[in-house]
């Protein structure tokens, strides 16, 4: 059995900084340097918490919330009575290598092409659904953008700065950049510089423009089964070979992808938070994602797109911080702004940064540069940070008390998926319920519920998606009520359930 390690012994620890702030991140990334360099090795056991806020002269608590941290990233490994040991399967894996209808016109009868078809069909999918309980991505009064928001946009507006006379640079404004590639790297741990960054219009931008840049027709890639349909929408517009990968409480299930299609040229994954099942892909997974990227000279897409939401314990940090050189990061500020925003960025290899912003600037030349410069200066006068705290407080709030009104009233059979991020929550339906004829019932019914089965590609599941962030606690305890009434008149009448189910 390993010794118990002493302090001393870890030399990464060596660089914690008492005076300065967020100490319980420092220690987390001293531990985390230190089991990629090897000081700390697989099934190797750590000082107690205890010993280790008295060595390093901070509050215990703290360094148990390092611990807590590493634990759910899946650095650690905690039991009760045998201490906390490095997880024993993170060295199983190589380390990779750095390196958008209107009213239908009456014509006469023609054979559409292909691509207008099934471009059509898409539509379907964007169409605006009514801002009521419980549609996604609705911020709104206690968390939409705030006074400050306003009195920059009227400033900005008002300079000539904002309309300049020609146009701007396709990667974006620089100081939109700077500020993001700052953000990032403090909260997401991407490893990157401002040039690295191109402003675009959104994930769903960002996700075509990876496809464009990265891939030709016919090659083949990875998506996860289930995923967000603009994504794979994408794919096939692309006319890529798409090869569905299952998902599990681990996220995407590297090994099944090998087996299906090993020589995909690139897999397009959300790491964080399962789109829309909610789990992040362990660090295991992460690190077979990685070394099999590293070993089929493919590329990750890495879609982050509500990160900054968790409700226990920090964010999670990025997969490009694991390769920065194999990972194309994307992220967006529609989920904690607002989506008409439609302000993303993507975080590009140093190689492809001319590559992206040459497929930026075909596509639409550049974002508004108002918005850009309102955005910046939000960003860099600490504001974007601060409102991020605020409506992570309220968005807690209503997603417990969500949580609390479907457990009171659900019939039994109908469960949560667990998930401590975002802004929605996964409703579960009992085998044989059709969520899609659910989810129609509930637009008559007055409230916007998602179905789950459409999403997947092989062995669907009836679900659906719950959104709360934009809806006031009362709005959504009545919502549950008129969610259990569409149930009961569609053929789910079963009793209340009576033992208490939570989401983590």
């Amino acid at each position: 059995m390993p010794r118990r390690r002493v302090t001393t012994d870890i030399p990464s620890l060596g660089v914690i900084d008492r005076a300065a702030a967020q100490v319980g991140r420092q220690i987390a990334h001293a531990l985390r340097t230190a089991i990629a360099k090897g000081e700390l090795k697989p099934g190797e056991l750590l000082p107690s918490t205890r010993t280790l806020s008295t060595s390093l002269r901070v509050a215990r608590g703290t360094v148990t919330e390092a611990f807590e941290q590493l634990q759910a990233e899946g650095y650690l490994d905690s039991r009760v009575g045998a201490g906390t040991r490095v997880a024993p399967m993170l060295a199983e894996q190589p380390r990779p290598a750095r390196s958008s209808r209107s009213r239908k016109a009456e014509t006469m009868p023609i054979d559409l092409p292909p691509r207008a078809t099934k471009l059509a069909e898409v539509v379907g999918a964007f169409t605006p659904m009514p801002e009521v309980p419980f549609a996604i991505a609705v911020p709104a009064g206690a968390v939409a953008p705030d006074d400050h928001w306003r009195r920059l946009g009227n400033r900005v507006r008002a300079s000539r700065a904002a309309a300049p006379a020609s146009y701007g640079d396709p990667r974006g404004l620089m100081e939109l950049r700077r500020a993001i590639a700052d953000y990032v790297r403090k909260s997401r741990a991407v490893l990157c510089e401002p040039e690295q960054v191109v402003i675009t219009a959104g994930t769903q931008q960002g996700l075509y423009l990876a496809g464009r840049v990265l891939l030709s027709r016919g090659d083949r890639v990875w998506a996860e089964d289930p995923a967000y349909p603009g994504m794979t929408a994408v794919l096939d517009d692309l006319d890529l070979v798409t090869t569905r990968v299952p998902v599990d409480e681990q996220g995407i299930d590297v090994d099944a992808g090998i087996a299906i299609c090993a020589d995909a040229r690139a897999a397009f994954a959300t790491p964080s938070h399962q789109y829309p099942l909610g789990m992040p892909i362990s660090m295991i997974r992460r690190k077979a994602l990685l070394a099999w990227a590293a070993r089929q000279g493919a590329w990750i897409v890495e879609d982050d797109y509500d990160s900054e939401l968790r409700y226990a314990g920090h964010p999670f940090p990025s997969m490009q911080g694991l390769d920065p050189q194999r990972v194309v990061y994307l992220g967006t500020l529609s989920k904690v702004l607002f989506p008409s925003l439609r302000l993303g960025y993507v975080v590009a290899p140093a190689p492809l940064i001319d590559a992206f912003a040459g497929a930026r600037a075909l596509l639409d030349r550049h974002s508004p540069t108002a918005d850009q410069h309102v955005l910046a200066a939000y960003m860099q006068e600490g504001l974007f940070e601060a409102h991020i705290r605020r409506i992570r407080g309220v968005y807690a709030a209503r997603r417990a008390t969500l949580i609390a009104a479907l457990t009171r009233h659900m019939p039994d059979g109908v469960t949560l998926q667990p998930s401590d991020q975002g802004m929605h929550l996964l409703l579960w339906l009992p085998d044989g319920a059709d969520d899609v004829r659910l989810a129609q019932a509930s637009l008559d019914a007055g409230i916007v519920v998602r179905a789950i089965s459409p999403m997947y590609h092989q062995a669907p599941r009836a679900g659906l998606m719950l959104g709360f962030g934009g809806f006031a606690p009362q709005e959504l305890e009545a919502a549950v009520l008129r969610l259990r009434h569409v149930m009961d008149t569609n053929g789910m009448q079963q009793a209340p359930r009576r033992k208490s189910r939570r989401a983590s």
